[in-house]
């Protein structure tokens, strides 16, 4: 079953070339490592809440903007063997520092619940009963 490590931060826009070309050198790690797929997605309508939202949770600041991203692996066994091994590898130790405010960021690892896609063929609704 595939696994997927999801991150939630805030970027200053300022920032959006820096980090865009941050996640594409890491890509060509995790790749390596075993990693599917690198989504980096830019906030671009992220309301702001009342008791909770994207912004409160990164603690956003005036001229930031939320990204929401995740990697797709195989499997955890895989994901958590990379970033251990990454964790000792010396490209990681090189790469240029965080154009974000890396306290501020969320990640966590998660089992797929519901994947389904619109390119997948779907038996029409009277033949699935």
């Amino acid at each position: 079953m595939t696994y997927v490590s999801g991150f939630l931060l805030a970027v200053p826009e300022k920032n959006k070339d820096t980090y865009r070309d941050m996640a594409l050198q890491a890509w060509e790690i995790f790749r390596e490592y075993g990693a599917l797929s690198l989504r980096e997605n830019w906030g671009a309508s992220v309301p702001d809440g009342k008791v909770t939202s994207f912004g409160m949770a990164t603690k956003q600041e005036p001229g930031e903007v939320v990204v929401f991203s995740w990697i797709e692996w195989p499997d955890r066994a895989t994901c958590e063997s990379a970033w251990d091994a990454m964790m000792n590898d010396e490209r990681m130790k090189d790469m240029p520092d965080m154009p974000f405010d890396g306290k501020r960021m969320m990640w966590g690892g998660f089992e797929p619940l519901v994947d389904v896609r619109a390119e997948e063929p779907q038996l029409p609704r009277s033949a699935a009963g």
